[in-house]
């Protein structure tokens, strides 16, 4: 179990590296929404599991999730200013976990969507890279909310 926990945050790692280098996040989407997945470690107040919008880091791995549950979504290409001001901002505000470079069998890393804004953005100043944003002015702007907000 413990091993299992360690590729999970491997893979949560390489996503957060992945995704501030590329500025390119993948969902899964279809007709009726982006693909979600149930926690197995969060509870909402009436002890349900929170729900999971997945994302990934790589087009392949991504795309190699598409079967079963998921085998009528399509790759959905985000930028990641996109990613962060609306997808994560709004997952947070709608009780929502990301969940991270999940594989084939629905297992992957559960991050609160504003702890993973923090990661990324640790992420871009440690590449010592600014991206556009609409709604804040600037990475250190959005940082500062969010440290509000927590």
């Amino acid at each position: 179990m413990i091993q299992d926990q360690i590729t999970l945050e491997n893979r949560h790692k390489n996503f957060v590296k992945k995704v501030s280098e590329n500025e390119i996040v993948y969902a899964l989407k279809n007709d009726r929404g982006y693909a979600t997945s149930s926690s197995n470690e969060i509870e909402d107040e009436d002890g349900n599991p929170v729900e999971i919008i997945c994302f990934w880091s790589d087009k392949a791995i991504a795309k190699s999730c598409i079967k079963n549950e998921w085998s009528e979504y399509e790759i959905d290409e985000l930028n990641l200013s996109e990613f962060l001001e609306n997808w994560c901002i709004g997952m947070s505000s709608d009780g929502l976990i990301v969940g991270t470079n999940f594989d084939q069998n629905l297992f992957g890393y559960e991050v609160e969507p504003l702890e993973l804004i923090l990661e990324i953005i640790t992420a871009l100043n440690l590449q010592n890279k600014q991206i556009k944003l609409k709604k804040f002015d600037g990475i250190k702007d959005l940082e500062t909310q969010i440290n509000e907000i927590l």
